[in-house]
């Protein structure tokens, strides 16, 4: 799965716009998402090496640790070490945080 259909499907939004090197997810057409520029030549961050640093690293609050795990991992993602830290296809580390207290639940 591309990077940006698991993070569509991450973060439960949809692809709003693509073309052959740009992709938006976004709750709509009309709204700020996030952008994915596909890059030529690119190489895959080694973190927490630094040989090749990352470019990028998002926390997504969860309300389920274990089934947000289990729903990254299905997307492509793979484990890295520590915990709850993952990468994309692409590489890119990401974190799966639990949602606060204070924090509405997703469905809300």
């Amino acid at each position: 799965m591309s990077s940006s259909a698991s993070s569509s499907a991450l973060l439960g939004r949809p692809v709003t716009y693509e073309t052959a090197d740009f992709v938006v997810v976004a709750a709509d057409g009309t709204t700020s998402g996030l952008a994915f520029r596909r890059v030529a030549g690119h190489r895959r961050p080694t973190w927490p090496d630094p040989a090749v640093p990352q470019q990028l690293h998002h926390d997504v609050m969860v309300d389920d640790l274990a089934a947000a795990t289990a729903a990254v991992l299905a997307l492509g993602a793979v484990a890295l070490p520590g915990d709850h830290v993952f990468a994309d296809p692409a590489g890119h580390p990401f974190c799966l945080i639990p949602r606060p207290g204070w924090a509405p639940p997703v469905g809300d």
